[in-house]
């Protein structure tokens, strides 16, 4: 029986059962893909990472991340997570991943910054979309790394709010998506005109609260996360 380390960490979160949850799971080599995903449904968090170190020299760490039903391309709460785990002493930390490029996170204040890539959606019909929100929307618009079902709007509270649905990765809603910030980041930075951080909130049951600003061609995330499990996977 093999024991593997297991860490739950609440991202983009001040305090505990708030923000989104994801298992980060450090190995020293790659499990097979199947054994992988099979973890990731057992964990059955929007979002399991797995890292191993990166020997290619080009980062610290790889990262991969699964669903409980598929690995995707991008991840932002669980890289955060990823990052608060694996940060140790060190003030920035970098992730070579398979299909979003190299992830950087660093300490900022009680927090992180992270940076992803940034998305720039354009206008498109989603007729199917509009048919499943009960309500009209102002504009709909599409990126073609993108899969998620994102609504926003300007808020009060904060600059921006939103809501994820990710059916098609088994996630009904997910609670804080640092990923679909990617899009909404550059979106909102354009039509509020803004070169400076924004204030987003993610209006799950959870909620989560998060800021974000565009710098060239990527976005800059900053967030909080708490430990709120530590423990050992036997398989």
């Amino acid at each position: 029986m093999t024991e593997l380390r297991f860490i739950q960490i609440d991202a983009f979160a001040d305090r505990p059962f708030t923000g989104n949850p994801a298992a980060v799971m450090p190995l020293d080599a790659w499990l097979p893909d199947e054994t992988l995903q099979a973890i990731a449904l057992e964990n059955n968090l929007s979002e399991t990472a797995f890292t191993i170190p990166d020997e290619s020299g080009a980062a610290d760490y790889e990262l991969r991340w699964f669903t409980p039903t598929l690995e995707v391309a991008l991840c932002g709460h669980a890289t955060l997570a990823s990052g608060h785990v694996l940060l140790g002493d060190m003030e920035r930390i970098r992730f070579r991943t398979r299909k979003s490029g190299i992830l950087e996170l660093a300490r900022d204040g009680d927090g992180y910054a992270m940076s992803l890539p940034a998305y720039t959606p354009a206008p498109k019909a989603l007729p199917w979309v509009i048919s499943g929100l009960g309500a009209a929307p102002v504009e709909t618009l599409w990126h073609d790394e993108w899969y998620a079902m994102v609504i926003t709007s300007p808020s009060a509270a904060s600059d921006v709010v939103s809501r994820v649905f990710v059916p098609g990765a088994g996630i009904d809603e997910d609670p804080v998506t640092g990923s679909a910030h990617s899009v909404l980041v550059p979106y909102w930075a354009a039509r509020l005109g803004r070169s400076h951080a924004m204030t987003f909130f993610q209006a799950s049951k959870r909620g989560g609260h998060l800021t974000g600003r565009l710098d060239g061609d990527r976005v800059i995330l900053g967030g909080c996360c708490v430990t709120v499990i530590e423990g050992t996977m036997r398989i």
